[in-house]
Order: C-alpha cells, then sequence, then structure tokens
C-alpha cells in the first residue's frame, strides 16, 4: 500500500491523464471524433463516450489499486477538458470566458480541496467503505455503478446545458442573462469554498475535536457546501437557458444533481455525524438540510 501522500497524488495524476489521452485515442481509432461539431447531439454523444471511457480506465486502476478514492478528484477535474473541448466550437471570446472562468474556478477549487485533505492510498473514504460492506460480488458492482458510473452519468448531464452554445450565433444569446448566469455560478463557487474553509479552520482546531460546527454559514445550514454545490450546477442551467433553444426538459439536468444530494450525500454525512457527535441530533432538529434559513428556536 503507498502511503507517501506525494507520491499517491503523482500516481493520481498519472492515471488521470493516461485515461483522457487513451480515451481521445479509442475514440480516435473508432472514427467517433469524425464531424464532431455536426451537431449538438452527435458532439454530445461523442463527449459521453469519452468520458465513459475515462471513467472506466479509472474504475480499473482503483480495482487494481483496491482504493475507490482514486475517483475522487475525476467530479472536478474531468468537466474541465469537455469544457475546453465545447469551447471551440464557440462563437466568441467573451461567450468562452463567461463559461469557462467559472468552470475553471470551480474546479480548481475542488481539485485543491482534494489535494489538501486527501491522505493517499492508505485512506479510503468512509462513504465507498459503506456502500461496499456487502458480499465480494455486489461491492464490486456497487464499486463500478454507485461509486463511478453513475456520478459521471450525473456530472456529465449537468454540463449537458453548455452544448447549445456550440456552432450557436452570439447574436441569438441573451448577453445579459449569460452575465447574470455566470456572475451566478461564481457566487455559488464562492458559497462553497467560504463553507469548506469554515469547516477546515473548525476542524484544525483540536479544542473542537468531536463537537459539531454550527457557527458562521454552518448555523443556517447543515450543508452550506452542498447549497454551494447544487447551485454551481443551477448556474450551469441558466448558462444554457440564456440560447433561447435549451429544452424544457434540460431542468433535469441539474436536479438530479439535487436529487443526488438530497437523498444520498446528506442522509449518509447526517447518519455519520450522528454517529460520532453526541449533540448533533439536536443541531440537526435545528437547522435546515440544505438551504440557509434562520435557525429553529
Amino acid at each position: 500500500m503507498i502511503k507517501n501522500k506525494l507520491y499517491s497524488q503523482i500516481i493520481c495524476i498519472v492515471i488521470y491523464v493516461f485515461a483522457f489521452w487513451f480515451s481521445c485515442f479509442l475514440i480516435n481509432i473508432s472514427q467517433l471524433g469524425l464531424h464532431v461539431f455536426m451537431s449538438n447531439h452527435h458532439t454530445w454523444l461523442l463527449i459521453l463516450i469519452w468520458h465513459i471511457f475515462a471513467t472506466i480506465i479509472v474504475y480499473i486502476f482503483s480495482v487494481i489499486l483496491k482504493n475507490s478514492s482514486l475517483y475522487d478528484p475525476f467530479w472536478s477535474v474531468a468537466p474541465v477538458p469537455i469544457v475546453v473541448f465545447l469551447s471551440m466550437g464557440m462563437d466568441t471570446l467573451d461567450i468562452k470566458l463567461l463559461i469557462l472562468i467559472p468552470i475553471c474556478f470551480w474546479a480548481l477549487r475542488l481539485t485543491r480541496n482534494w489535494l489538501i485533505s486527501w491522505p493517499g492510498f492508505h485512506h479510503e473514504d468512509f462513504r465507498y467503505i459503506d456502500l461496499k460492506n456487502t458480499n465480494k460480488f455486489k461491492a464490486e458492482i456497487t464499486n463500478f455503478f454507485g461509486i463511478h458510473l453513475i456520478p459521471t452519468l450525473i456530472v456529465n448531464f449537468g454540463l449537458f446545458p453548455l452544448v447549445y452554445f456550440v456552432n450557436y450565433s452570439s447574436s441569438s444569446i441573451s448577453m445579459p442573462l449569460l452575465y447574470a448566469a455566470s456572475l451566478f455560478t461564481f457566487f455559488a463557487v464562492i458559497l462553497e469554498t467560504v463553507s469548506d474553509e469554515q469547516m477546515r479552520n473548525f476542524r484544525n482546531n483540536p479544542d473542537n475535536k468531536g463537537k459539531t460546527m454550527k457557527y458562521k454559514l454552518w448555523k443556517y445550514s447543515r450543508h452550506p457546501n452542498y447549497l454551494g454545490e447544487v447551485l454551481f450546477w443551477y448556474g450551469i442551467y441558466f448558462m444554457g437557458l440564456s440560447t433561447g433553444i435549451l429544452p424544457i426538459w434540460a431542468i433535469l439536468c441539474p436536479t438530479i444533481m439535487l436529487a443526488l444530494f438530497i437523498f444520498i450525500s446528506i442522509p449518509m454525512m447526517d447518519k455519520r455525524s450522528l454517529k460520532n457527535r453526541p449533540n448533533y441530533k439536536n443541531y440537526m432538529d435545528k437547522t435546515s438540510s440544505l438551504l440557509l434559513l434562520p435557525p429553529k428556536s
């Protein structure tokens, strides 16, 4: 088992570079990449196939290394080449920047979090351990679908509204709405960043061991960082709305992300906190799970 944090991170980076490159190679040799920007649906199919190929490669290495936490930075790293690729088909520089800046800011923030907090391959996220806590066959099915493939598909679907900017004239885009959506997305990342920094500072204080963080933003929401993440994906949806051609059903793109946090991520975190912190039940009863709301008296 690799215990050195730096070596673990270097290995992870090498695996990701290989996964991204080899996925491009597979698409090229299969000639799926011909006429890349021929249509929106063809473009997104190409992106989806690339995303799945890369996920499978990361999954294979996670099995070899016996650690599903290898997938953790994939959530924030994989969208960057996708959005850069899409920007090649966008009309003007200002449109590209309004989309790229908040998304790259989000990716850098989450990846920085991973670099700071991930101890290395000797550690595996408790959520993955809990999900795989069954017989070997079921555990591997859960590992592939629940930990790797389904999150990839949710992120991929969340980015879908951006495909409508490809080969679309800037004169048809509502620039005020795009500016507002870009700013909304940026501030969602700010909310997420501030929340995480507040929690990190709280945990770094030895006096707070075993205590519940219920101050600052965490006074009004048990998961303000998750709120920022959900709002980020709604921001991408609002960007897509500025094209004026986003289909009505596209509201599902960020809403599925919202459902992931409400029905899976938040219950898992609350369950662990109830187990490890005696006063968490009282905090849970008084504090909103996601939205920033005044605590109950």
